[in-house]
């Protein structure tokens, strides 16, 4: 019985010290890697997207696209280091960092390569890798961001590091089995209006400032 209580007594302290850590950490306003964010595309306000939906041609691979559904699950990215790295979890990327982007969901990275996409005929963007978020060097992209530190409120693009495009949005929108959804691709173009993106839902791990063992974490 004193066993029990003490269990008891424990597991509300630690529920009780994660509230605390969310609370305070509610002045993070980095990106850190291993945060879970949604991006969405300024020019389209639409979120970056993917789900067990494979591409009919081009690589075949799994579909990304675009979705003004604000609750759906399959657009959140975990962010990671560039493949063959490791980042410590809490710390803010930096403008120019080189990252990686795992859907939570499947497990793929986003991705691109000399491919056509299927309805503008730009450059594709897909997901890809295996069931551990591991794929190639495809899936690695360079965040161009203003200031030294990647802000949660900053309108930022992402370079595709073995192409040199940037990822954006064509505008053009897709029918079955996606109704609705809108074409992902990467630009040749930096200057292009629909390569902006911004963060919006997500859980930020907040920076290890002063104790290397403990992570916060917040929403925005």
């Amino acid at each position: 019985m004193m066993d029990y209580a003490m269990r008891l007594l424990l597991s509300s302290f630690t529920i009780l010290s994660l509230y605390i850590s969310c609370i305070q950490a509610k002045g993070t306003q980095h990106v850190t890697c291993g945060s879970v964010l949604k991006l969405m595309n300024v020019n389209y306000n639409v979120r970056l997207h993917s789900h067990e939906v494979k591409y009919g041609t081009g690589s075949g691979q799994q579909s990304v696209t675009g979705t003004n559904i604000k609750e759906d699950g399959d657009s959140y990215w975990l962010i990671k280091a560039e493949s063959g790295k490791h980042c410590i979890r809490g710390k803010p990327i930096k403008c120019e960092d080189v990252i990686r982007l795992e859907h939570t969901t499947t497990k793929k990275n986003l991705h691109s390569h000399l491919v056509s996409s299927p309805l503008s005929g730009k450059q594709e963007v897909s997901a890809y890798g295996d069931h551990r978020g591991e794929g190639d060097t495809g899936d690695n992209w360079m965040l161009i961001c203003d200031n030294d530190l990647w802000e949660r409120d900053d309108a930022i693009k992402l370079k595709h590091v073995d192409t040199k495009t940037y990822l954006a949005v064509s505008g053009k929108t897709y029918g079955a089995p996606i109704n609705g959804q809108m074409e992902v691709i990467c630009e040749y173009s930096s200057n292009s209006p629909h390569t902006q993106w911004t963060t919006v839902e997500g859980m930020f791990v907040h920076p290890n400032d002063f104790n290397a063992q403990h992570h916060r974490h917040t929403e925005l």
